[in-house]
């Protein structure tokens, strides 16, 4: 029987040790205190900013951005792409900590933002790598990325995408268009639709509501 995720974020709090810690007055939902990760082989806790006084990153206080290129994204970005949004990667992020369901969360921004900080867990994929319109494309650096970090096999000079992993990807938000550059490349090279999750609201959202970000080490 699955747990609840409330049950697994408290499970986890125990086995990071901080089990009895004062209850959190700014929650992820009613049910919901935190959800703990491992990050470069340690253990990081999501969870919400408890200052109420607490503002937006000044990086994400701008509401207009030209268009194009930041132009607002759709909620449906291809048939059998899933959007998802904070309870949803949250909850994937408990079940993968409690080895029920493993995917590899990407952050398809350009390094410089990606190292400003970013949701634990994440790996930095830019944009760039995957998207064959890039000044720096290279089609042997996407065979190695496929091969070696997605799970895609290769036989007889073709992909076969059966045992690809589950794909979660996000950037900066719903105006912006580089994790969805990535989601159209992977699923014209044949990657399937339905194992690639789209978190639209991106780091956007996620400062919004005060949720926990790591800088790269």
């Amino acid at each position: 029987m699955k747990q609840p995720v409330w049950l697994i974020g408290a499970t986890l709090l125990a086995a990071a040790g901080v089990a009895g810690a004062q209850e959190m007055k700014v929650k992820v939902t009613t049910d919901l205190e935190s959800v703990t990760v491992m990050h470069e082989g340690e253990e990081v806790v999501i969870k919400r900013d408890q200052d109420p006084d607490s503002r937006i990153h000044e990086d994400y206080a701008k509401t207009s951005r030209e268009c194009p290129p930041f132009c607002v994204q759709p909620m449906q970005l291809l048939p059998g792409v899933h959007t998802i949004g904070e309870i949803e990667l949250l909850e994937m992020l408990a079940d993968r900590a409690m080895g029920e369901d493993q995917f590899l969360l990407i952050d398809s921004r350009t390094p410089d933002w990606f190292n400003k900080g970013t949701i634990p867990s994440a790996v930095n994929i830019a944009w760039t790598k995957l998207y064959g319109g890039s000044s720096t494309y290279d089609p042997f650096v996407v065979e190695t990325l496929l091969l070696d970090e997605f799970g895609v096999k290769k036989e007889d000079g073709l992909f076969d995408f059966r045992q690809a992993k589950k794909l979660v990807l996000f950037c900066n938000g719903p105006w912006c268009g580089q994790s969805p550059t990535n989601i159209k490349a992977l699923v014209s090279m044949g990657y399937p639709a339905d194992k690639i999750y789209w978190y639209r609201g991106g780091m956007q959202m996620w400062h919004t509501l005060g949720l926990t970000t790591v800088e790269p080490s």
